[in-house]
């Protein structure tokens, strides 16, 4: 038998599982676009002078390394540039490039159709804040407590 917490912990990694790949193979089929790279390209979108590898590493919970690799990918399919950081010579800055905002433009519109499919149509607006709220309580918490806290 298991506990409350192991059956949210349970509820929470499949759903995400699942959410992940309807989503992934979705924005593959109708725009050719990994949902791996359409999360950078979110993130870039929000960073009009660029973001460090580092940053983009940072936000998403992975390696520097494993994270230049897919900045690499991306950049050579023409979707983001690298430019040298004015304030750091030893870093690079990575922006969205034209083509990166229409195909960011393109994944949004499969983005929002099946998170509303698969969130939207089945919970309420109070519901969804309330539980977007007990994550990101969740994620703080989890955050102080690998720190030390």
């Amino acid at each position: 038998m298991t506990n409350d917490n192991t059956a949210l912990f349970d509820n929470i990694v499949r759903y995400e599982i699942d959410l992940w790949n309807a989503i992934d193979g979705a924005l593959r089929a109708e725009c050719d676009l990994h949902l791996t790279w359409f999360e950078i390209l979110r993130f870039l979108s929000v960073h009009d002078d660029g973001a460090r590898v580092q940053g983009i590493a940072a936000e998403f919970a992975i390696t520097v390394g494993g994270t230049s690799k897919v900045v690499d990918r991306i950049e050579a399919a023409g979707y983001c540039a690298r430019r040298a950081n004015p304030d750091d010579r030893r870093s690079s800055l990575v922006a969205l490039t034209p083509a990166g905002r229409e195909i960011l433009a393109a994944g949004t519109v499969v983005f929002d159709r099946e998170l509303d499919r698969r969130i939207g149509s089945v919970l309420d607006d109070d519901t969804i804040r309330a539980v977007s709220s007990a994550l990101e309580m969740l994620r703080a918490a989890g955050r102080a407590a690998d720190r030390g806290q």
